[in-house]
Protein backbone atom coordinates (compact mmCIF):
# COMPACT_ATOMS: atom_id res chain seq x y z
CA UNK A 1 0.00 0.00 0.00
CA UNK A 2 1.42 3.52 -1.08
CA UNK A 3 1.48 5.74 1.79
CA UNK A 4 -0.01 9.12 1.34
CA UNK A 5 0.50 12.43 2.61
CA UNK A 6 -2.79 14.80 3.39
CA UNK A 7 -1.80 18.73 3.16
CA UNK A 8 -4.94 20.80 4.26
CA UNK A 9 -4.64 24.00 2.88
CA UNK A 10 -7.92 26.34 4.29
CA UNK A 11 -7.79 29.63 2.47
CA UNK A 12 -9.63 32.44 4.41
CA UNK A 13 -11.15 35.40 2.26
CA UNK A 14 -11.44 38.43 3.86
CA UNK A 15 -13.85 41.81 2.74
CA UNK A 16 -11.92 44.47 4.23
CA UNK A 17 -13.41 47.72 5.36
CA UNK A 18 -13.87 50.34 2.60
CA UNK A 19 -11.14 53.19 3.08
CA UNK A 20 -10.56 56.51 1.12
CA UNK A 21 -7.98 54.76 -0.47
CA UNK A 22 -10.04 52.22 -1.88
CA UNK A 23 -13.90 52.10 -4.12
CA UNK A 24 -15.04 48.56 -3.24
CA UNK A 25 -13.92 46.35 -0.49
CA UNK A 26 -10.62 44.62 -0.62
CA UNK A 27 -10.60 40.79 -0.68
CA UNK A 28 -7.46 39.48 1.98
CA UNK A 29 -5.98 35.78 1.40
CA UNK A 30 -5.03 33.88 4.76
CA UNK A 31 -3.34 30.78 4.42
CA UNK A 32 -3.30 27.42 7.56
CA UNK A 33 -1.95 24.59 6.68
CA UNK A 34 -2.23 21.56 8.78
CA UNK A 35 -1.06 18.05 8.40
CA UNK A 36 -3.68 14.97 8.12
CA UNK A 37 -2.46 13.74 11.30
CA UNK A 38 -4.11 16.53 13.70
CA UNK A 39 -6.77 15.47 15.41
CA UNK A 40 -8.90 19.19 15.06
CA UNK A 41 -9.19 21.24 11.92
CA UNK A 42 -7.64 23.80 11.17
CA UNK A 43 -8.84 26.90 13.38
CA UNK A 44 -10.10 29.91 11.30
CA UNK A 45 -10.77 33.56 12.68
CA UNK A 46 -14.08 34.15 13.43
CA UNK A 47 -15.02 37.57 11.51
CA UNK A 48 -18.20 39.19 10.17
CA UNK A 49 -16.48 40.36 7.54
CA UNK A 50 -15.60 36.61 6.46
CA UNK A 51 -16.62 35.91 2.53
CA UNK A 52 -15.98 32.43 2.21
CA UNK A 53 -13.19 29.48 3.47
CA UNK A 54 -12.60 26.87 0.67
CA UNK A 55 -10.05 23.84 2.14
CA UNK A 56 -8.12 22.21 -0.47
CA UNK A 57 -7.02 18.80 0.52
CA UNK A 58 -4.09 17.23 -1.64
CA UNK A 59 -3.21 13.83 -1.81
CA UNK A 60 0.77 12.85 -2.72
CA UNK A 61 2.14 10.06 -3.15
CA UNK A 62 4.95 8.50 -5.98
CA UNK A 63 2.35 7.85 -8.69
CA UNK A 64 -0.73 10.73 -8.36
CA UNK A 65 -1.84 13.82 -7.54
CA UNK A 66 -5.39 13.77 -6.43
CA UNK A 67 -7.28 16.94 -5.70
CA UNK A 68 -10.64 17.50 -3.69
CA UNK A 69 -12.27 20.95 -3.48
CA UNK A 70 -15.43 22.04 -2.44
CA UNK A 71 -17.52 24.01 -5.01
CA UNK A 72 -17.74 27.77 -4.99
CA UNK A 73 -19.40 30.66 -7.27
CA UNK A 74 -19.31 34.01 -6.81
CA UNK A 75 -17.14 35.95 -4.92
CA UNK A 76 -15.53 32.97 -4.05
CA UNK A 77 -14.51 31.49 -8.17
CA UNK A 78 -11.18 34.19 -8.29
CA UNK A 79 -9.96 31.56 -4.88
CA UNK A 80 -11.32 28.83 -6.98
CA UNK A 81 -8.91 29.24 -9.90
CA UNK A 82 -5.84 30.19 -7.32
CA UNK A 83 -6.60 27.09 -5.32
CA UNK A 84 -6.34 24.87 -8.79
CA UNK A 85 -3.32 26.44 -9.68
CA UNK A 86 -1.78 25.84 -6.46
CA UNK A 87 -2.72 22.00 -6.93
CA UNK A 88 -0.76 21.93 -10.64
CA UNK A 89 2.19 23.56 -9.26
CA UNK A 90 2.41 20.31 -7.15
CA UNK A 91 3.76 18.68 -10.07
CA UNK A 92 5.86 20.83 -11.11
CA UNK A 93 10.31 20.15 -11.38
CA UNK A 94 12.80 22.11 -11.57
CA UNK A 95 14.86 20.95 -14.74
CA UNK A 96 18.57 22.10 -13.08
CA UNK A 97 19.72 18.96 -12.39
CA UNK A 98 22.84 19.18 -9.92
CA UNK A 99 22.02 20.44 -6.20
CA UNK A 100 24.55 22.52 -4.90
CA UNK A 101 24.49 20.21 -1.89
CA UNK A 102 25.28 16.52 -2.17
CA UNK A 103 23.27 14.57 0.11
CA UNK A 104 20.49 15.78 2.89
CA UNK A 105 20.21 14.98 6.85
CA UNK A 106 17.58 13.46 8.43
CA UNK A 107 15.27 15.53 11.19
CA UNK A 108 16.77 13.61 13.72
CA UNK A 109 20.17 15.13 12.96
CA UNK A 110 19.26 18.39 12.58
CA UNK A 111 18.63 18.66 16.44
CA UNK A 112 21.68 17.19 17.66
CA UNK A 113 23.87 19.96 17.11
CA UNK A 114 23.97 23.22 14.90
CA UNK A 115 27.07 22.76 13.23
CA UNK A 116 25.16 19.78 11.21
CA UNK A 117 24.90 21.97 8.36
CA UNK A 118 24.92 21.91 4.57
CA UNK A 119 28.80 21.07 3.67
CA UNK A 120 31.19 23.65 4.56
CA UNK A 121 32.68 23.62 1.24
CA UNK A 122 29.57 25.75 -0.21
CA UNK A 123 29.59 28.27 2.61
CA UNK A 124 32.09 31.32 2.50
CA UNK A 125 31.97 33.23 5.89
CA UNK A 126 32.79 37.62 5.90
CA UNK A 127 32.96 39.56 8.50
CA UNK A 128 31.62 42.97 7.08
CA UNK A 129 32.18 46.56 8.41
CA UNK A 130 29.36 48.87 8.57
CA UNK A 131 28.43 52.35 10.31
CA UNK A 132 27.28 50.73 13.45
CA UNK A 133 29.99 47.84 13.69
CA UNK A 134 31.29 44.54 12.51
CA UNK A 135 28.29 41.97 11.16
CA UNK A 136 28.92 38.42 10.52
CA UNK A 137 27.46 36.77 7.27
CA UNK A 138 27.61 33.61 5.75
CA UNK A 139 26.72 33.57 2.08
CA UNK A 140 26.67 30.87 -0.39
CA UNK A 141 26.60 31.88 -4.76
CA UNK A 142 26.93 34.54 -6.34
CA UNK A 143 24.26 37.03 -7.55
CA UNK A 144 22.66 35.54 -10.73
CA UNK A 145 21.30 38.05 -12.97
CA UNK A 146 18.64 40.55 -11.37
CA UNK A 147 17.45 37.74 -9.19
CA UNK A 148 17.30 39.01 -5.60
CA UNK A 149 19.06 37.19 -3.01
CA UNK A 150 17.66 35.23 -0.04
CA UNK A 151 18.72 37.56 2.83
CA UNK A 152 17.79 35.49 6.49
CA UNK A 153 18.12 37.11 9.86
CA UNK A 154 17.86 34.97 13.24
CA UNK A 155 15.49 35.76 16.63
CA UNK A 156 16.96 36.54 19.71
CA UNK A 157 18.05 34.14 21.95
CA UNK A 158 19.46 32.10 18.23
CA UNK A 159 21.88 32.45 15.47
CA UNK A 160 21.69 32.10 11.67
CA UNK A 161 22.63 28.00 12.16
CA UNK A 162 20.01 27.30 15.34
CA UNK A 163 17.46 29.46 13.52
CA UNK A 164 17.45 28.21 10.14
CA UNK A 165 19.25 24.96 9.91
CA UNK A 166 16.01 22.76 9.97
CA UNK A 167 14.22 24.93 7.16
CA UNK A 168 17.62 25.44 4.74
CA UNK A 169 18.35 21.74 5.02
CA UNK A 170 14.82 20.57 3.90
CA UNK A 171 15.15 18.72 0.40
CA UNK A 172 12.58 20.90 -1.19
CA UNK A 173 14.14 24.35 0.36
CA UNK A 174 17.59 23.29 -1.36
CA UNK A 175 15.95 22.58 -4.61
CA UNK A 176 14.71 26.39 -4.45
CA UNK A 177 17.81 28.14 -3.05
CA UNK A 178 20.16 26.41 -5.61
CA UNK A 179 18.36 29.03 -7.88
CA UNK A 180 19.70 31.89 -5.84
CA UNK A 181 22.11 33.79 -3.66
CA UNK A 182 21.96 32.73 0.16
CA UNK A 183 22.97 34.97 2.88
CA UNK A 184 22.58 34.66 6.58
CA UNK A 185 22.98 37.70 8.52
CA UNK A 186 23.94 37.08 12.38
CA UNK A 187 23.65 39.89 14.68
CA UNK A 188 26.63 41.35 16.48
CA UNK A 189 28.17 39.22 18.48
CA UNK A 190 25.15 36.28 18.08
CA UNK A 191 27.57 33.76 15.93
CA UNK A 192 29.29 30.72 16.98
CA UNK A 193 32.19 31.25 18.63
CA UNK A 194 31.65 34.86 19.33
CA UNK A 195 34.60 37.01 21.21
CA UNK A 196 32.94 38.44 24.29
CA UNK A 197 31.63 42.28 23.71
CA UNK A 198 33.73 44.55 26.19
CA UNK A 199 32.35 46.19 29.08
CA UNK A 200 30.39 49.21 28.40
CA UNK A 201 29.44 48.06 24.68
CA UNK A 202 26.58 49.72 23.22
CA UNK A 203 24.76 47.27 21.22
CA UNK A 204 23.48 48.80 18.04
CA UNK A 205 19.88 49.83 18.72
CA UNK A 206 16.70 47.85 15.84
CA UNK A 207 17.23 50.69 13.68
CA UNK A 208 20.87 50.67 13.50
CA UNK A 209 20.97 47.06 13.31
CA UNK A 210 18.38 47.34 10.28
CA UNK A 211 20.85 50.29 8.89
CA UNK A 212 23.81 47.76 8.71
CA UNK A 213 21.83 45.82 6.36
CA UNK A 214 22.67 48.08 3.04
CA UNK A 215 26.33 47.80 3.75
CA UNK A 216 26.07 44.16 3.05
CA UNK A 217 23.75 44.58 0.10
CA UNK A 218 26.25 46.65 -1.68
CA UNK A 219 29.57 44.73 -0.53
CA UNK A 220 27.97 41.63 -1.75
CA UNK A 221 26.88 43.09 -5.45
CA UNK A 222 22.76 42.60 -4.63
CA UNK A 223 20.58 44.00 -6.56
CA UNK A 224 17.75 43.83 -4.00
CA UNK A 225 17.20 40.82 -1.16
CA UNK A 226 14.06 38.55 -0.16
CA UNK A 227 14.24 38.84 3.23
CA UNK A 228 13.30 36.05 5.79
CA UNK A 229 12.97 36.87 9.51
CA UNK A 230 12.13 35.03 12.78
CA UNK A 231 11.34 37.23 15.93
CA UNK A 232 13.66 40.19 16.24
CA UNK A 233 14.87 39.13 12.45
CA UNK A 234 11.47 39.82 11.26
CA UNK A 235 11.58 43.41 12.91
CA UNK A 236 14.88 44.72 11.61
CA UNK A 237 13.84 43.35 8.22
CA UNK A 238 10.43 45.02 8.49
CA UNK A 239 12.41 48.46 9.71
CA UNK A 240 15.03 48.04 6.60
CA UNK A 241 12.02 47.72 4.26
CA UNK A 242 10.37 50.55 5.59
CA UNK A 243 13.61 52.85 5.30
CA UNK A 244 14.89 51.53 2.19
CA UNK A 245 12.37 49.87 0.21
CA UNK A 246 14.03 49.63 -2.81
CA UNK A 247 16.50 47.31 -1.64
CA UNK A 248 13.41 44.86 -0.56
CA UNK A 249 11.74 42.66 -3.11
CA UNK A 250 9.44 40.57 -0.79
CA UNK A 251 9.71 39.37 3.13
CA UNK A 252 8.97 36.55 4.88
CA UNK A 253 8.29 37.60 8.52
CA UNK A 254 7.80 34.28 11.04
CA UNK A 255 6.53 35.42 15.02
CA UNK A 256 6.78 39.45 14.05
CA UNK A 257 5.56 41.97 16.96
CA UNK A 258 5.51 45.28 15.84
CA UNK A 259 4.69 46.72 19.46
CA UNK A 260 7.59 48.28 21.12
CA UNK A 261 8.11 46.80 24.43
CA UNK A 262 9.68 47.85 28.15
CA UNK A 263 11.07 46.23 30.35
CA UNK A 264 8.20 46.50 32.80
CA UNK A 265 6.39 43.17 30.73
CA UNK A 266 9.16 40.89 32.02
CA UNK A 267 9.78 39.58 35.05
CA UNK A 268 13.74 39.07 36.37
CA UNK A 269 15.09 36.26 34.71
CA UNK A 270 16.78 33.60 37.18
CA UNK A 271 18.63 32.51 33.86
CA UNK A 272 18.94 34.34 30.50
CA UNK A 273 17.90 31.07 28.58
CA UNK A 274 15.53 29.92 31.08
CA UNK A 275 13.87 33.85 29.81
CA UNK A 276 14.36 33.27 26.07
CA UNK A 277 12.76 30.22 25.74
CA UNK A 278 8.84 31.12 26.50
CA UNK A 279 10.05 34.02 23.59
CA UNK A 280 10.59 31.08 21.50
CA UNK A 281 8.27 27.83 22.32
CA UNK A 282 4.74 27.59 22.55
CA UNK A 283 3.71 27.30 25.93
CA UNK A 284 2.55 23.47 25.07
CA UNK A 285 6.21 23.01 23.77
CA UNK A 286 7.30 24.29 26.95
CA UNK A 287 5.19 22.42 29.68
CA UNK A 288 5.75 19.20 27.72
CA UNK A 289 9.62 19.67 27.59
CA UNK A 290 9.61 18.45 23.85
CA UNK A 291 12.86 17.31 22.74
CA UNK A 292 13.18 20.41 20.66
CA UNK A 293 12.58 22.60 24.00
CA UNK A 294 15.49 20.55 25.74
CA UNK A 295 18.16 20.74 22.83
CA UNK A 296 17.49 24.46 21.91
CA UNK A 297 18.03 25.17 26.22
CA UNK A 298 21.35 23.16 26.27
CA UNK A 299 22.33 24.66 22.74
CA UNK A 300 22.01 28.32 23.60
CA UNK A 301 23.69 28.13 26.79
CA UNK A 302 26.62 26.15 25.14
CA UNK A 303 26.92 28.17 21.71
CA UNK A 304 25.34 31.26 21.90
CA UNK A 305 27.50 33.68 24.52
CA UNK A 306 24.92 34.69 27.05
CA UNK A 307 27.39 38.59 27.55
CA UNK A 308 26.25 39.21 24.10
CA UNK A 309 22.90 37.98 24.21
CA UNK A 310 21.95 39.97 27.70
CA UNK A 311 22.38 43.14 25.35
CA UNK A 312 20.89 41.81 22.39
CA UNK A 313 17.73 40.78 24.57
CA UNK A 314 18.02 44.44 26.78
CA UNK A 315 17.92 46.51 22.98
CA UNK A 316 15.13 43.90 21.36
CA UNK A 317 12.89 45.07 24.90
CA UNK A 318 13.97 48.63 24.08
CA UNK A 319 12.28 48.72 21.02
CA UNK A 320 10.02 51.44 19.69
CA UNK A 321 6.64 49.95 17.74
CA UNK A 322 7.43 49.61 14.18
CA UNK A 323 5.84 52.96 12.58
CA UNK A 324 3.89 51.42 9.95
CA UNK A 325 -0.30 51.81 9.39
CA UNK A 326 -2.47 50.66 6.71
CA UNK A 327 -3.38 53.40 3.88
CA UNK A 328 -6.16 55.38 4.89
CA UNK A 329 -6.44 54.49 8.31
CA UNK A 330 -4.04 57.44 9.88
CA UNK A 331 -2.84 60.69 8.04
CA UNK A 332 0.06 60.01 5.83
CA UNK A 333 0.70 56.32 6.53
CA UNK A 334 3.48 54.57 5.69
CA UNK A 335 3.27 50.97 5.49
CA UNK A 336 5.51 47.59 3.78
CA UNK A 337 5.01 48.14 -0.05
CA UNK A 338 6.48 44.56 -1.27
CA UNK A 339 4.77 41.54 -0.96
CA UNK A 340 4.85 40.33 2.34
CA UNK A 341 3.92 36.76 4.08
CA UNK A 342 3.28 36.99 7.72
CA UNK A 343 3.78 33.63 9.51
CA UNK A 344 2.88 31.96 12.94
CA UNK A 345 2.41 28.54 14.68
CA UNK A 346 -1.03 28.33 16.57
CA UNK A 347 -1.09 29.36 19.95
CA UNK A 348 2.24 30.39 19.37
CA UNK A 349 3.70 33.24 21.68
CA UNK A 350 3.77 36.18 18.69
CA UNK A 351 0.27 35.09 17.88
CA UNK A 352 -1.32 38.13 18.81
CA UNK A 353 1.32 40.84 17.66
CA UNK A 354 1.30 39.05 13.82
CA UNK A 355 -2.64 39.11 13.68
CA UNK A 356 -2.06 42.93 15.02
CA UNK A 357 0.99 43.33 11.88
CA UNK A 358 -1.08 41.94 9.53
CA UNK A 359 -3.81 44.82 10.35
CA UNK A 360 -1.09 47.27 10.10
CA UNK A 361 -0.19 45.98 5.92
CA UNK A 362 -1.79 46.41 2.41
CA UNK A 363 -4.13 43.42 2.10
CA UNK A 364 -3.81 43.34 -1.60
CA UNK A 365 0.05 42.03 -1.34
CA UNK A 366 0.09 40.85 2.08
CA UNK A 367 -0.72 36.79 2.92
CA UNK A 368 -1.21 35.25 6.74
CA UNK A 369 -0.15 32.10 7.24
CA UNK A 370 -1.27 30.48 10.29
CA UNK A 371 0.09 27.11 10.64
CA UNK A 372 -1.35 24.25 12.74
CA UNK A 373 1.17 22.11 14.92
CA UNK A 374 4.36 23.76 14.23
CA UNK A 375 4.78 25.72 18.04
CA UNK A 376 6.31 28.83 18.40
CA UNK A 377 8.90 28.23 15.64
CA UNK A 378 7.39 26.94 12.42
CA UNK A 379 11.00 26.72 10.27
CA UNK A 380 11.90 24.17 12.82
CA UNK A 381 8.97 21.86 13.54
CA UNK A 382 7.00 21.86 9.99
CA UNK A 383 10.21 23.06 7.47
CA UNK A 384 8.47 21.26 4.52
CA UNK A 385 4.97 23.42 5.04
CA UNK A 386 7.02 26.45 5.33
CA UNK A 387 9.09 25.53 1.84
CA UNK A 388 5.73 24.99 0.14
CA UNK A 389 4.27 28.37 1.27
CA UNK A 390 7.63 30.11 0.20
CA UNK A 391 7.77 28.25 -3.22
CA UNK A 392 4.58 29.29 -3.64
CA UNK A 393 5.29 33.19 -2.59
CA UNK A 394 8.45 33.38 -4.90
CA UNK A 395 6.08 32.14 -8.10
CA UNK A 396 3.81 34.83 -7.10
CA UNK A 397 6.73 37.42 -8.00
CA UNK A 398 7.48 35.48 -10.91
CA UNK A 399 10.60 33.79 -9.52
CA UNK A 400 11.95 29.69 -9.79
CA UNK A 401 10.65 30.88 -13.61
CA UNK A 402 11.98 28.14 -15.75
CA UNK A 403 10.24 25.08 -14.13
CA UNK A 404 8.50 21.56 -15.74
CA UNK A 405 4.53 22.03 -15.66
CA UNK A 406 2.81 18.92 -17.26
CA UNK A 407 -0.72 20.55 -15.95
CA UNK A 408 -0.37 24.16 -16.76
CA UNK A 409 1.54 23.54 -20.05
CA UNK A 410 -0.21 20.66 -22.02
CA UNK A 411 2.80 18.36 -21.17
CA UNK A 412 6.13 18.15 -20.82
CA UNK A 413 8.02 20.84 -21.14
CA UNK A 414 9.68 23.62 -19.61
CA UNK A 415 7.80 27.34 -19.13
CA UNK A 416 9.02 30.33 -20.91
CA UNK A 417 7.82 32.60 -18.80
CA UNK A 418 7.75 33.23 -15.32
CA UNK A 419 4.64 31.97 -13.31
CA UNK A 420 2.23 33.80 -10.91
CA UNK A 421 -0.50 33.09 -8.74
Amino acid sequence: MIEEEKLLVSVVWFKEPMTEAASSPVLSPHFFLSSSSSSSSPRHPLSSSLCCITDLIILRDAHRHTTNHTEVTGEAQPLHRLLTRMAGMKEQQFTEEKPLLPEQRGADSDLESCDQLMPAGDWKEHDVETPYGMLHVVIRGAPKGNKPAILTYHDVGLNHKLCFNSFFNNEDMQEITKHFVVCHVDAPGQQVGASQMPQGYLYPTMDQLAGMLPTVVQHFGFKSIVGIGVGAGAYVLAKFALIFPDLVEGLVLLNIDPNGKGWIDWPPPSTLPDVVLPHLFSQEELMNNTELVQSYRQQINNTVNLFNLQLFWNMYNSRRDLEMNRSGTVINAKTLKCPTMLVVGDNAPAEEGVVECNSKLDPTNTTFLKMADSGGLPQLTQPGKLTEAFKYFLQGMGYIAYVKDRRLSGGPGTSSSPLHL
